[in-house]
């Protein structure tokens, strides 16, 4: 019991502090190390080099500066004038476009807030002027973005892939059918709130013909070139997510400045950025190491587990209450702190009631998607309100998120019940 104490009560008196996040996870596994293991501070040091010495965490920058470079080169703009015409007859119109651009933005960037920025800064002043109920805009916006974290490239599954040691082509295969999911019950919500409500998404009286369809695509057949050169080659088992992801970075650079407006100065602001939220990220995955490697070496997992056989709840009961706590973190911590912060416990946690390790990998990125749109922390909504100049309050957007707070709910125990929807792919690729 003074162990737990010691490990709760040191995250919370040390994150109390205003220190940042990944300090107050590594003091309290150097105490624990320190006044639980007989000193063995030591241990933490190889733990640290074993983590960032891997090749497989060395993707993580190459993505986030894709995603940047995206971000900076206005080729979202390009990617909803082609997606618009497809959608111009159905009931919602441009707000089944909001979804289906963040869907592929969301496979080249591998960030849920690039996702929401760049095609929130498109969509919102276009679908303003032409009468939009604002917050149903919004609220597919936060939505949407989500899927940037659950369509491949992920961060997510990249952190996560590192941290456990599992294969980022499988996680990435894993994330494809959820992600389309996920997408399509976005739409079917709006599509079945739009015909309830037309004066929610005015009728466009253009309409577009087929060719007008095909013409629009063949304005973004460069962002589908590079979708395909980066998680083709690492779904096809071409290239690493390392070597994958650089090649992306090269391709991107290449494609936005003749494609699309990039120039010397963006692409420094976006290394520069990059780096900035690497560190951040670096700095969170050092924290949560020391303190993955103390609870592991004091066996806290397996006193779990122990403790979960003699309480009689059964596999799923537990499931519920992991996802329960990780609601309600997801309140105070962004999604990537989140799953940093409680891999070392989760994991092994999982894994030992037996549950798949890709199928984890899945639950908890949408879980902490979730966290994305819920305040006050909520990313997703931060970003939007601002790109709204406060039009829409933090408040307004929240709610306005509620029912794809609710899919992803309903989307996690749709892959509980039928988990071949995220394993079909890896087992059948790898």
């Amino acid at each position: 019991m003074s162990l737990w104490f010691a490990l709760v009560g040191g995250v919370i008196a040390t994150a109390s502090t205003g220190v940042a996040l990944g300090a107050a996870l590594g003091l309290t596994g150097l105490c624990i190390l320190h006044f639980y293991s007989n000193g063995a501070t030591y241990i933490a040091i190889d733990a640290i080099w074993n983590v960032f010495n891997s090749f497989t965490l060395s993707a993580v920058p190459m993505f986030i500066v894709l995603g940047e470079i995206l971000l900076r080169s206005g080729i979202s703009e390009r990617a909803y004038s082609a997606f618009s015409p497809i959608f111009r007859r159905v009931p919602g119109g441009l707000l089944h476009t909001n979804i289906a651009v963040c869907t592929l933005f969301g496979a080249v960037s591998g960030s849920s807030l690039s996702t929401a920025a760049a095609v929130g800064s498109v969509a919102y002043p276009e679908m303003s002027k032409r009468g939009y109920d604002k917050d149903t805009v919004v609220g597919s916006l936060a939505g949407g973005g989500t899927l940037g974290l659950l369509i491949p490239p992920s961060l997510s599954f990249l952190i996560y892939g590192a941290l456990t040691e599992t294969s980022i082509g499988r996680l990435f295969a894993a994330g494809i059918i959820p992600g389309i999911l996920v997408g399509t019950m976005f739409m079917m919500y709006l599509l079945i709130k739009c015909i309830r409500n037309p004066m929610i998404a005015p009728r466009d009286p253009d309409r577009s013909s087929i060719i007008d369809i095909f013409k629009g695509f063949h304005h973004i057949w460069p962002l589908l070139v590079l979708i395909s050169a980066v998680i083709g080659s690492i779904v096809g088992g071409i290239a690493t997510p390392t070597e994958s992801a650089g090649v992306g970075v090269v391709l991107a650079i290449i494609i936005c400045y003749i494609w699309g407006d990039l120039t010397f100065k963006k692409l420094l602001e976006a290394i520069y950025q990059s780096a900035l939220l690497f560190s951040s990220i670096g700095f969170l995955v050092l924290g949560a190491t020391i303190l993955a490697q103390s609870v592991s070496i004091l066996g806290l997992p397996q006193q779990i587990l122990e403790n979960v056989a003699e309480s009689g709840l059964d596999t799923y009961s537990v499931l519920l209450i992991v996802i329960l706590i990780y609601l309600i973190l997801g309140c105070f911590f962004d999604g990537l702190s989140l799953m940093i912060m409680t891999l070392p416990v989760v994991f092994p946690l999982l894994t030992g009631l037996g549950f798949d390790p890709i199928w984890i990998g899945v639950i908890i990125t949408i879980v902490i998607e979730i966290g994305q749109i819920t305040p006050p922390v909520g990313l997703n909504l931060s970003v939007l309100t601002a790109l709204t100049n406060n039009d829409v309050s933090l408040g307004r957007v929240a709610y306005a998120t509620v029912p794809y707070w609710l899919i992803h709910l309903c989307a996690i125990g749709i892959l509980t019940l039928f988990p071949v929807l995220a394993l079909f792919l890896p087992n059948l690729l790898f």
